[in-house]
């Protein structure tokens, strides 16, 4: 099989393959620069992983909500009344349960800002 303009040959590629092969299994940096590698979450990052931030679900606090809020809106979208805000909310693709949660709020309300969204989502606002 013609390889075209490649330097090696197949066996010297399969060779430098088995070579590699063992510190890629390793799971360890396989760099000699510290800065190349990623650096670890920090403890105040907000959880990614435990799936859409919304009220009601574990680990989901007024914070968090609120971060997941102010990401997805920013400031323009406010004041604003809960229909206005769900339509923001579907443009920026926003999870369904969060979407769910605002589009059940009491119609007549406006939100002057992220923190009196959040707050009316979370009842009293702990």
């Amino acid at each position: 099989m013609q390889r075209g303009s490649d330097r090696l040959s197949v066996h010297r590629d399969d060779e430098m393959k088995h070579e590699l092969q063992g510190l890629l299994r390793s799971g360890h940096p396989t760099r000699v620069e510290e800065w190349h590698d990623p650096e670890p979450s920090a403890e105040d990052d907000p959880g990614i992983w435990g799936g859409p931030v919304v009220p009601g679900n574990p680990g989901a606090t007024l914070e968090s909500v609120r971060l997941e809020l102010a990401r997805l809106l920013g400031r323009s979208s406010f004041p604003a009344d809960a229909a206005a805000l769900t339509a923001g909310l579907r443009r920026k693709n926003a999870p369904d349960a969060l979407v769910d949660a605002v589009r059940r709020l009491p119609g007549k309300d406006r939100y002057g800002n992220v923190q009196e969204l959040t707050e009316a989502l979370f009842g009293s606002g702990r």
